[in-house]
């Protein structure tokens, strides 16, 4: 078991993104965008960090394939974080529980 962090690094774009790893290494939410630079994506980091524990910024959504995950927004209403699909609603509630759980207190590790 890991502690929970946030990674950040560089897409095959070259774009500064991020990801929270649970504390079992799992990817439980990830940049919804690219970022130019890498303060960009901290300041995004900062904003999850921010906004994780208030539960109206989790859009609950169901992908075409039936599978299901959310999107944590901002308080402007932009999204800054998508979830890994889940197979229950279930698994998506232990999802959002997880990210407002972990995110506010959760370091950053650059991989950049």
């Amino acid at each position: 078991m890991e502690n929970p962090k946030f990674q950040l690094f560089k897409d095959s774009a070259s774009e500064f993104r991020f990801r929270l790893r649970a504390k079992n290494g799992e990817i439980i939410l990830r940049s919804s965008e690219g970022y130019a630079s890498k303060q960009g994506c901290q300041k995004g980091i900062g904003s999850v960090k921010e906004n994780a524990p208030i539960d109206s910024r989790y859009g609950r959504h169901t992908a075409t394939n039936g599978k299901y995950y959310f999107i944590l927004k901002a308080g402007n209403g932009e999204p800054l974080g998508i979830s890994e699909m889940y197979n229950s609603t279930a698994g998506r509630e232990n999802g959002i529980a997880a990210v407002k759980r972990d995110a506010p207190g959760a370091p950053t590790e650059d991989l950049t």
